[in-house]
Parts: C-alpha cells; sequence; structure tokens
C-alpha cells in the first residue's frame, strides 16, 4: 500500500470523514456505459493512482483508473457506484491524475438512496454535483451541502475519457433504534459514524486512519506525526459515533517500531454545542479519561480497569506523548 498523498491543499473533509467510496470497506463500481481502455474498479483503488511509463495492454496504453473509449455517437458516458454503506456526502474528489490528452472536459456527479439492491429504470437520482468543467492530471474537490443519506451515485463524464480516482467523503448513517443498552460497540468506528474533528499533526499520515476498520497493514497505514523539536505532545479529537460510556481502550502501535509514542493517554467530555473548531480550545480541559500510559512498539495496547467513569460522552482526545505512529484506537462502549 503506497503513502497517501498528504495534498496540502485539500479541503477538512478529506481529513476528517471517511472515504466511502473505498472498496476495503465494501464499495462497488457496479456498472459502466463504457470502460475499454481501463476498468471502471480501479477508479475505486485507495492507493495513489500511478503511471508506468511503457506500459501497454491489450487495448492500448495502461492507466490507473476508469478510461472509456473516444465517443463517435451523441451521448456521453457514466458509471454506477454503490457505497460502502449508507452515508451522509460531505465532499468529494474527482482525481484526473495523469489523464492529460485523454481526461473528460466535464463531469457531474448523481446519487441516490436505494437500501435494497441495485438502481434501476425508476430510481430517483438527485444532482449533488452539478455539471463542473474538469483538469488534466488534477484533484477536483467538491464539497456537497446535502444533509441527506445516499446509497449510489453516478458518475457522469461528457463525453468520454479517464476519472483515475473517485474519492467520497462523508459520515456513515447506522440505524441506532433499537440497538442494545448492554452491548459494546466501538464508538470510534468510522464506519459506524465515529469522525476526526481534528488533529495538530499529520505528516506522515493522516490521523483519521486511526479509524479505519481492520489492523494497520504497514506503517504507512496510520497517523504519524513528525518529529517534535519542541515541548509539549501531538493530539487528536474523535467525534464518537453515538454518545456513550466507554469502558474499554485499544491503542494498537501496528507497524511502528522506531517511532511509536514513548507514552499516551485519552481526555473525555459530553459537549453540547459549539462547533468543531471551538472544540479543539475546549479538549485542552476536559476530564480524563485514561491517565498517561508506557506504549510499546508494533503491539495491541488494551485498558479497561484504568478508566475513569466519566459516563455518558461524546468526544475524546487522544494524546500522544510527545509525538510518533498508531496504527488503530478502538473505543469499546455502550450507548447513552
Amino acid at each position: 500500500m503506497a503513502l497517501p498523498t498528504l495534498d496540502p491543499n485539500a479541503p477538512d473533509f478529506t481529513r476528517r470523514y471517511v472515504n466511502l467510496a473505498d472498496p476495503r470497506l465494501g464499495a462497488q463500481a457496479l456498472e459502466a456505459s463504457d470502460d475499454f481502455f481501463a476498468p471502471k474498479e480501479r477508479m475505486l483503488n485507495p492507493e495513489p493512482a500511478v503511471f508506468i511509463p511503457g506500459k501497454y495492454d491489450d487495448h492500448g496504453k495502461w492507466m490507473d483508473g476508469w478510461e472509456t473509449r473516444r465517443k463517435r455517437t451523441t451521448g456521453y458516458d457514466w458509471c454506477v457506484v454503490k457505497l460502502a454503506r449508507p452515508g451522509v456526502i460531505k465532499g468529494l474528489d474527482l482525481d484526473t491524475s495523469h489523464f492529460t490528452g485523454n481526461y473528460p472536459p466535464a463531469a457531474s456527479v448523481e446519487a441516490a438512496y436505494v437500501p435494497d439492491g441495485a438502481p434501476n429504470g425508476s430510481t430517483q437520482w438527485t444532482e449533488i454535483v452539478p455539471s463542473m468543467s474538469l483538469n488534466g492530471n488534477s484533484h477536483h474537490y467538491v464539497e456537497v451541502g446535502s444533509d441527506k443519506p445516499f446509497t449510489h451515485l453516478r458518475v457522469n463524464i461528457y463525453p468520454d475519457g479517464g476519472i483515475a480516482r473517485l474519492r467520497v467523503y462523508g459520515q456513515p448513517q447506522l440505524d441506532w433504534q433499537g440497538a442494545s443498552r448492554t452491548e459494546l460497540f466501538d464508538l470510534a468506528a468510522m464506519e459506524n459514524g465515529a469522525y476526526l474533528v481534528g488533529a495538530n499533526n499529520q505528516h506522515f499520515g493522516l490521523a483519521s486512519t486511526i479509524l479505519m476498520p481492520g489492523r494497520g497493514v504497514n506503517m504507512g497505514d496510520g497517523w504519524e506525526t513528525r518529529r517534535r523539536r519542541e515541548p509539549g505532545n501531538d493530539w487528536a479529537i474523535i467525534a464518537l459515533a453515538q454518545p456513550g460510556i466507554i469502558k474499554k481502550i485499544e491503542v494498537d502501535t501496528a507497524h511502528f517500531k522506531g517511532n511509536y509514542p514513548d507514552r499516551c493517554s485519552f481526555q473525555a467530555a459530553r459537549v453540547v454545542g459549539g462547533t468543531d473548531s471551538s472544540l479543539v480550545t475546549q479538549a485542552m480541559f476536559w476530564p480524563v479519561l485514561l491517565g498517561e500510559q508506557k506504549l510499546q512498539m508494533d503491539n495491541q495496547h488494551y485498558f479497561e480497569s484504568e478508566l475513569a467513569a466519566l459516563g455518558p460522552v461524546t468526544h475524546v482526545r487522544f494524546n500522544i506523548i510527545p509525538d510518533g505512529g498508531v496504527s488503530r484506537v478502538r473505543l469499546w462502549g455502550t450507548l447513552a
């Protein structure tokens, strides 16, 4: 797995929310009008797009993305994508990396809510990205204003060409009605609806990665800060999927050996009102959920009896002391 490229110009939503078009979480490219030059599935690859000079296949130059043939009729090309979870979409990245003479001049995106089965002729589509101009070899970040959950997207390209990657950043919507009040849920899991409010540094890896499912596959699959050369410590603030009482914590430093944090701690609070940006200041003064604990390299650490009884909380501040890399964080709790 390649290191995610931390584009300094990328908007906040790319660092905070899960990519609902990630095939590792279950997203699929279902159907396309055409994918003669490069298969639609390649557009969802979680790794950054690459260009391999001199690589050809039976159809022509090998391209890392979805690419249609040159259209010699009226109309335009499209691809339908099933999202990994029903979710509220915060923003998209239509990425044409390495497509220069073969990118589409324009694109639009529609969304639908089809909880069972696949979209069909009677499906109601909502335009979430009106037709917009595209450039070659570029990221196109678009904020989405709708607060409705969607399950499927239709990417339209006018008239033809190639998209290297589609990223759909959003917040999964789960139905918590009737959920058990005694069962433990991972309230920090992105697939349950948790998201990253902010982090002070994400130099080598996105902090939102610690909320992803599974264990990290390598050192690039985690949150890693630069080497701290001044006093203090690094931190990340997590909005829990639901208000809950945290009973057990896991901190996983998988693959981090010469660069894991020396220690960690957690603070937590039940937050009412305010904005995500105001939380950064508030979080410094939140009560301690877990006092400083020593960490080890490449290891899963579990904490249970050490946790303070803070009652129901909505947000957590994870402190790593002084700096370093963490692969995953799990916050198991009961719903409030």
